[in-house]
């Protein structure tokens, strides 16, 4: 693509928002829920998070492809986005160790990109009105039949994503000798997650989103992990209902993101989706244990009841709180070895604040094993 003349593209948001920018990727529509990610750097793991699945992208950051693409530099074997929206978009990177351009790997991906647009002000809007759907197009200009299709795209609320983004087979990584066996509900998950668990000495076993409790038994766990991924938690009647089973064994269970969202509605404590939600690399977070704060890196749109969390103090105890908005970003359960995070201790890409939650869980699944 010749990126000295003007390849033209558009973006028609929900609530009739409309801009005019230029053209990258491929030639094509898109179009899906948009967000904004306030993160830095990262922007391919971004790319590749499961999480976004369906949505539409917003980069804060006015520059994309400065640094070029890694092939180790990716959370999924694909990009997850439905289309990206950005200020600056280059195909000249600077890092020696990239494998290609952006450009021909968003060819590669057949992902649709507007860029040259004033993303401050889509931001600011979705601020304001929260998040609603787009449609991108380099290839249709007539506002009606933008209108039209756009009319067509369902919302997120209520959408099952998880089963579009699991790994279709069980497969298995890690030391096979390792002290622990942990067995990975995959509804999405980031490949740095597996990687942390793996690197402090567990041997993991990652099953598709709709396993059952059977499904998993074989394996012989010493504890479950419950993965992210996109959507609407209360949706996925199937992960309720298994993770509700999984706690009859009292086993150590540790969710991060979707799968905190799924310990909690197994606890029958509802979720709902948030105004605009939270994404990026620097949210502040309290471990009320503690009395710390963590920066933290984050990618949700949704979240679970504060109301209903505590109405079951017996139960439930709230261990995190952002420190943005004081909603709950972690729980555990008082009468058995389970709890969960909102945000993202593996931060790729973000701060390593709190890598410790691994470190705890892996503890966790020693202890539980030795008694």
């Amino acid at each position: 693509m010749d990126f000295s003349q003007t390849n033209r593209a558009v973006v028609l948001f929900e609530d009739g928002s409309f801009y005019e920018g230029r053209a990258a990727g491929i030639t094509g529509t898109t179009f899906g829920e948009v967000c904004f990610n306030t993160g830095m750097t990262g922007y391919q793991e971004i790319f590749t998070d499961p999480s976004y699945y369906g949505q539409v992208l917003v980069t804060t950051n006015v520059h994309i492809g400065n640094y070029g693409i890694k092939a180790s530099d990716t959370e999924s074997s694909k990009v997850q986005i439905a289309g990206l929206i950005c200020k600056n978009f280059t195909n000249d990177y600077s890092r020696p160790m990239a494998d290609q351009d952006i450009q021909h790997y968003f060819e590669e991906n057949n992902l649709v990109c507007i860029y040259d647009i004033d993303t401050r002000s889509i931001v600011k809007n979705i601020r304001d009105k929260g998040a609603m759907n787009c449609i991108i197009s380099s290839e249709i200009f007539e506002l009606e039949v933008l209108k039209a299709k756009l009319n067509e795209v369902p919302s997120m609320e209520g959408l099952e994503l998880a089963s579009y983004v699991t790994t279709t087979e069980a497969y298995s990584l890690g030391d096979e000798n390792a002290d622990v066996r942990i067995a990975v509900l995959d509804f999405g998950t980031k490949r740095n997650i597996l990687r942390s668990l793996a690197d402090r000495g567990s041997y993991l076993k990652v099953f598709p989103a709709k396993a059952t409790l059977e499904d998993m038994l074989g394996f012989n766990a010493d504890g479950y992990f419950l993965s992210n991924g996109p959507g609407d938690p209360s949706s996925m009647e199937y992960a309720i209902s298994t993770v509700k089973e999984i706690l009859k064994l009292k086993k150590p269970v540790f969710g991060i993101c979707l799968g905190h969202q799924i310990l909690a509605l197994a606890n029958d404590i509802s979720t709902y989706k948030m105004h605009h939600g939270h994404r990026g690399a620097n949210h502040p977070v309290i471990n009320i244990q503690t009395g710390r704060c963590e920066i933290t890196s984050q990618n949700h749109g949704f979240t679970v009841s504060e109301n209903e969390v505590l109405a079951l103090v017996e139960t439930i105890e709230v261990t995190h709180r952002n420190l943005n908005d004081d909603t709950i970003e972690g729980i555990k359960m008082k009468n058995q070895p389970a709890f969960s995070v909102q945000y993202h201790p593996e931060a790729n890409p973000g701060p390593h604040d709190s890598k410790y939650l691994f470190d705890d869980f892996v503890n966790l699944l020693k202890q539980s094993k030795n008694n």
